[in-house]
């Protein structure tokens, strides 16, 4: 009996041994890709005048795929429906200024960080909310909270009763949800462009968004009377970077991605492409 039971024991644990190196031969290195970005965040990524895809994340999308030594096709995708088109597989990567949060961690998964995220509030310069209290100085929502609260309670008071604007679904509309929910009149918008024209219009009175992307707002010729004011606010709700979005299985391509993202920072190309996107003094 015992050397039968033996024999069963043997069988089971090589059946399961087997099944296990099959699975872990299934996921191979892939050879061609699709990474979907917005095509509507400048400098990040944009749809320029003839319809290509431009911004610092294609250029480094592309050098990524260089390499990782794969074909790549980059499409463009809206920012509300890129997380679940990655899980359903229309695509297979996320390169569109989407920050490393925790309640993203949940459902996909990122490669490394390849820029760091900082947000503020663009006003008009004559309105009511030019002279927001904290300009030209940073809050770090990942202190303290009682710090955090103090930080953040002029800010508040300057903002009662006011309506500001915000990207659905991103870390800018969680900010406004979780510090100033009782505050303010918080509208949320498909794109950034709809914000930023409702601003021009004065139909809203301010909107938070990242520090790079209100800035290539502020030079074209339409919004001259406009301006970042307030603190700059990083970490807590604003995440742990920008990244690559990935399905949680592939590992292999993280794998990858992670690679060429280190390689990329080492030579020099994230930093070049850097400046050649926010400007010497991003």
């Amino acid at each position: 009996m015992d050397i039968v039971r033996f024999g069963i024991r043997g069988l089971v644990c090589a059946i399961g041994f087997s099944l296990t190196a099959m699975g872990a031969q299934a996921e191979t290195k892939p050879t061609a890709i699709t990474i979907a970005t917005e095509g509507a965040y400048e400098p990040w990524n944009f749809t320029a005048p003839d319809g290509t895809l431009q911004g610092f994340e294609v250029d480094l999308a592309n050098d990524l795929c260089d390499r990782m030594k794969v074909t790549c096709t980059i499409v463009a995708q809206d920012w509300d429906g890129l997380i679940p088109s990655l899980t359903a597989k229309k695509f297979d990567a996320i390169m569109a200024s989407m920050i490393v949060t925790e309640k993203r961690l949940a459902v996909i998964a990122f490669s490394k960080s390849y820029a760091p995220t900082s947000a503020g509030f663009m006003v008009e310069k004559a309105g009511l909310l030019a002279e927001l209290p904290g300009t030209g100085t940073t809050i770090d929502l990942g202190a303290d909270p009682a710090k955090v609260e103090a930080d953040l309670a002029p800010l508040r008071a300057a903002l009662a009763g006011k309506t500001i604007g915000a990207q659905v679904s991103t870390a800018n509309v969680a900010f406004l949800d979780q510090y100033f929910k009782d505050t303010l009149d918080t509208r949320e918008y498909k794109t950034v462009e709809q914000h930023d024209l409702d601003l021009r219009a004065g139909r809203i009175d301010g909107v938070v968004a990242q520090i790079s992307a209100l800035n290539a707002t502020l030079e074209k010729p339409d919004f001259q009377d406009f301006a970042v004011a307030g603190p700059t606010l990083v970490n807590g709700v604003f995440g742990q970077g920008i990244a690559a979005g990935l399905r949680q299985e592939d590992t292999v391509l993280k794998s990858m991605f992670d690679e060429a993202i280190t390689a990329s920072e080492q030579e020099g190309t994230i930093d070049r492409l850097a400046k050649k996107w926010f400007g010497p003094d991003r």
